[in-house]
């Protein structure tokens, strides 16, 4: 180290020993960050150039105004405390919108991770913190690449020396505010700056009052080689109400500023200003051919440009060292900030990319929900796995063997029975077993399950989609064991089928046919032992009529008891399957509809977030 740097550290030191003007001692009589405050930076270093051309003929007392920001401006009376803080009024729609961000997130917490949602989360609580803050004020960052001449432009801007520059880099180690006017003490605090690098301007860089209510943040370099200040740059940016992006002629196509930075933040573009610097190198009309070609790369990275009064960018060139377009940038700051409305934009904006990011999670080009046909058909497989069809049929043959049991002729009934003793078992056709019919019941409830959770899953979001699925497979458990215990229950009820009225007149008709045949019998049976006298003409007709007609009765019952045995069966087939429908509605339809309903809510929800931010991207 030379003996002038060592003396300037010398006169640092003595101004710590007197505790001076500056917040902690850390600061030189020029406003100048120590480098006590970052001893990574190694030595001071003074180029000589820029700090003759930015702080030659300033008075030590506008040195001097280069104060904590605690301090009153240099000619103002002090007040006996701090103003009154007005916080900015969101609007309607605004309000709406952070309402609504607000309930989509509550509903979606129990579907989606917390990392998915805590942009979302972010932003609703800048917002508040945002608004309980001043609205009087608009922080403004001067964010850019190393040797872009971001602390130049800062210095330039206040007036003094505010900020180190210099050909060592990273400059910049910390941000390093400066406001136009008192109350801003709260902002600052948000945004991590601690009160030894608070700043006030010179007395005469606004002696008009037209940057009255700025605070202006001077960022560390973007592409640092220190990861700790590339993360102060990022994390101030994110609370800051708007952007001052410092580009130079070398570096303002830099890949990694237009696709970490710029490119991500396309939307914030009525809250940006991108500045040109360093014009003075450049010769003739190459400052205006580099401001078309960097005004090009904007474009391609999505960013609005406010060239003829429409919102978006303002993108200006200047040159931080001659002064040369610097008043146009003075006058775009001043006509931004007494709008009061960087605060709203920059919510409206953060909203907009947060619920961008969100899109894929709720909204979807097709039509979603359960059909009633695949609702209907649903109950259809269950009834097929219970057996309906089955029970219906059985329920209808048990009517019919009623029928017969009870209007058959008694010596054809027998007749049956003794066959279906005498049939041997050889022959029949092997008969599946209880296990294997209810194998195949549960393999089509199963596949029943699967079939209606895809329909009601076709065309929502991935985790919607899931959570329509779980719910379906949680309702599935347990599901065939209860059709098992609803078929026992609900199919064929005890006891005999109930019978119609005409049943006694059919049995009585039956009985009176097998006396006939009796009485006949027993009259031959006579005259041939020779008890009675000789008479076959009505003995043999009244066999005959009790022969010929039990059978005709008992066919004539058949042919009348069809009706009334397939309305058996139909009303047995429909209770089972009402029955199987209302256990699949309770079990797996229900809860799928209650995660249909859920996201229909988050996509009410989620349209009334987007309102008219997001709607034409």
């Amino acid at each position: 180290m030379d003996p002038g740097d060592r003396g300037g550290d010398e006169d640092r030191g003595g101004d710590e020993d007197r505790g001076g003007a500056d917040s902690g001692g850390h600061e030189d009589r020029t406003g100048r960050t120590g480098w006590a405050d970052h001893p990574e930076a190694g030595p001071a270093w003074d180029d000589g150039l820029i700090a003759r051309r930015v702080a030659e003929g300033a008075a030590g007392a506008e040195q001097a105004a280069a104060v904590n920001l605690a301090e009153p401006r240099l000619g103002e009376p002090r007040l006996g405390g701090p103003p009154p803080v007005t916080p900015p009024a969101y609007d309607g729609p605004l309000r709406s919108r952070l309402d609504a961000l607000r309930e989509l997130v509550g509903l979606s917490r129990a579907r989606l991770d917390s990392r998915t949602l805590a942009e979302a989360g972010r932003v609703l609580d800048e917002a508040t913190a945002r608004r309980r803050l001043s609205g009087q004020h608009t922080v403004v960052a001067i964010a850019g690449a190393t040797g872009s001449g971001k602390s130049q432009l800062f210095n330039a801007l206040a007036g003094v020396t505010l900020s180190e520059t210099g050909v060592r880099r990273p400059t910049t180690a910390a941000p390093i505010a400066c406001s136009w006017s008192d109350g801003a003490a709260s902002l600052i605090d948000r945004l991590g700056i601690p009160p030894r690098l608070r700043r006030r301007p010179a007395q005469h860089a606004d002696a008009d009052g037209l940057l009255r209510g700025l605070v202006l943040v001077d960022l560390p370099d973007l592409d640092s080689a220190a990861v700790q200040h590339r993360e102060q740059a990022e994390r101030v940016l994110a609370l800051v109400d708007a952007v001052v992006w410092v580009v130079d002629p070398e570096k303002y196509a830099d890949a990694v500023l237009h696709e970490r930075y710029l490119r991500p933040m396309a939307g914030h573009a009525e809250i940006m200003f991108v500045v040109l610097n360093q014009i003075d190198r450049l010769p003739g009309e190459a400052a205006e051919q580099v401001l078309d070609d960097l005004r090009r790369l904007l474009d391609e990275d999505g960013i609005a440009l406010g060239e003829y009064g429409e919102p978006g960018a303002n993108v200006l060139a200047l040159s931080a060292l001659t002064g040369d377009g610097l008043a146009e940038l003075r006058e775009a700051l001043g006509q931004f900030v007494a709008e009061r409305g960087a605060p709203i934009r920059r919510i409206s904006a953060d909203l907009d990319a947060a619920a961008w990011r969100l899109r894929p999670l709720y909204a979807t080009g097709r039509r979603t929900g359960l059909s009633e046909g695949a609702r209907d058909e649903f109950s259809a497989r269950l009834a097929d796995a219970v057996g309906a069809t089955a029970a219906g049929e059985a329920a209808e043959r048990a009517w019919l063997r009623n029928a017969n049991r009870a209007c058959g002729t008694p010596w054809l009934r027998l007749w049956r029975w003794y066959q279906g003793r005498c049939e041997p078992s050889t022959g029949r056709l092997p008969v599946r077993t209880q296990a294997d019919e209810e194998a195949t019941a549960r393999q089509r409830v199963e596949q029943a399950v699967r079939t209606v959770a895809d329909r009601a899953a076709t065309g929502l979001p991935a985790p919607w989609a899931q959570a329509v699925r779980e719910a379906a497979v949680r309702g599935a458990q347990g599901l065939p064991e209860a059709l098992d215990e609803l078929a026992a229950r609900t199919g064929l009820p005890p006891g005999r089928p109930p019978r119609p009225g005409w049943w006694p007149a059919a049995v009585l008709v039956q009985a009176s046919m097998t006396i006939l045949q009796i009485i006949g019998g027993l009259w031959l049976a006579g005259q041939i032992v020779g008890v009675m006298a000789p008479n076959l003409g009505v003995p043999v007709l009244l066999m005959v009529s009790g022969i010929v007609g039990g059978p005709l009765v008992e066919w004539s019952c058949r042919m009348a008891a069809r009706g009334p045995a397939r309305r058996y069966g139909m009303e047995a087939e429909r209770r089972l399957r009402e029955a199987a429908a209302g256990c699949g509605r309770a079990r797996v339809l229900d809860p799928v509809a209650a995660e249909l309903l859920r996201y229909r809510e988050v996509r009410e929800q989620y349209v009334r977030v987007i309102g008219a931010g997001v709607g034409g991207r």
